[in-house]
């Protein structure tokens, strides 16, 4: 597995959202999937992007 991981910080600022938001978003079981190692959190970007793409809205459609 080649997939770069990055922290729950570096994924927030990837995202445009804060921290807070992640840790909602993952206490609610809702998207974007993350890795658990130990007590660490670490996001693959390829899910980040796919989260991003998820929600998309194409106004011509």
């Amino acid at each position: 597995m080649n997939q770069k991981l990055v922290n729950e910080k570096q994924a927030a600022k990837y995202l445009g959202l804060s921290p807070s938001t992640l840790q909602s978003l993952r206490f609610m079981h809702k998207p974007p999937a993350y890795v658990k190692i130990g007590r660490s959190v670490r996001y693959l970007v390829e899910d980040l992007d796919e989260f991003l793409k998820s929600r998309r809205i194409n106004p011509e459609k």
